[in-house]
């Protein structure tokens, strides 16, 4: 269990790291830490963490991050996220052995492969408590965990661990098109809703194209058709990406992230259902069973 300190002059979309001389009024800090001895003991506390909220908040995030992170990058990331958005629920990160090197691609994909089998028991034992709903969020080669995983716990038959997986969120996935097609073919109903977010600016992911000779990376799509057959909303935040990277725009953009937490259902507007999409400013297109939704910045009249 970890509790980070966010500071009082943080601002949206960025994390305040700590330098030589950490203060807790500029900087993210661990506030405390202890580990769990067992799978039980973590899922006992996790119930009495849940007893404490409202009944309608009793939903468990789980986060996976990405390529060339530390431990403490997917730590303060989630808790940026949960902070700037308001998330609801209990919020989980699932961190996994990355070389938090950006020259150590081929390391970190081997060590995602690795990770699966960790993140399935995470799973597996949060579906054993009193959570109404586990909800994946997974930035970059994370992603790719999240849907090995899936598949795993699919082909094997652990449809009592799957039927609560009530929602998968995928930003920035590193994920080859063809492989993510045989995954989602494999887990055969997506979790839903299953949200992709994805931008035309992501050089990360423009440049692993490059390295691996795989041009088409689930996280820059230039048409949704590859995937139309799956139901999945498309969330295409080009229009976000400021400078850098841009690899990681759905966290990182203060814009978007006001414009995300001002939406009150944002499942719903996510998912599209109801046809609430329109809460959301931008271009919709639906091609079979595929949802695309362009994102565009609200203008000042």
């Amino acid at each position: 269990m970890a509790d980070v300190s966010i500071p009082l002059v943080h601002k949206a979309g960025r994390i305040e790291w700590p330098n030589k001389k950490p203060d807790p009024k500029k900087h993210f800090l661990l506030a405390s830490t202890s580990a769990y001895s067992s799978g039980a003991e973590m899922r006992a506390n996790l119930n009495r963490t849940l007893a404490s909220r409202p009944a309608d908040d009793r939903d468990v995030i789980i986060f996976v991050h990405g390529f060339n992170n530390r431990f403490s990058d997917g730590l303060y990331r989630i808790a940026q996220m949960s902070h700037d958005l308001g998330l609801p629920g209990v919020v989980m990160s699932y961190s996994w052995p990355s070389a938090a090197n950006p020259l150590a691609y081929a390391y970190d994909r081997d060590s995602a492969l690795f990770a699966r089998d960790g993140l399935r028991r995470m799973i597996e034992e949060v579906a054993k408590s009193d959570a109404d709903n586990i909800i994946l969020v997974a930035h970059s080669l994370g992603s790719l965990i999240t849907m090995e995983t899936l598949r795993e716990l699919s082909i094997t038959g652990k449809t009592k661990v799957t039927n609560r997986v009530g929602g998968v969120v995928l930003m920035s996935p590193d994920i080859d098109l063809d492989l993510f097609k045989t995954q989602a073919d494999a887990i055969k109903k997506l979790p839903d809703p299953f949200i992709i977010f994805s931008s035309q600016k992501d050089r990360a992911l423009l440049l692993i194209e490059r390295l691996t000779g795989q041009k088409n990376r689930l996280g820059r799509l230039e048409n949704i058709e590859a995937i139309s057959e799956y139901d999945i909303t498309y969330i295409d935040i080009t229009a976000f990406s400021e400078g850098g990277l841009n690899h990681f725009a759905t966290a990182n953009s203060p814009a978007l992230l006001k414009l995300l937490g001002q939406v009150p259902d944002l499942d719903a507007a996510l998912s599209g259902d109801g046809g609430r999409t329109g809460l959301l400013p931008g271009t919709v297109l639906t091609v079979q069973n595929t949802t695309a939704l362009i994102l565009s910045p609200v203008t000042s009249r």
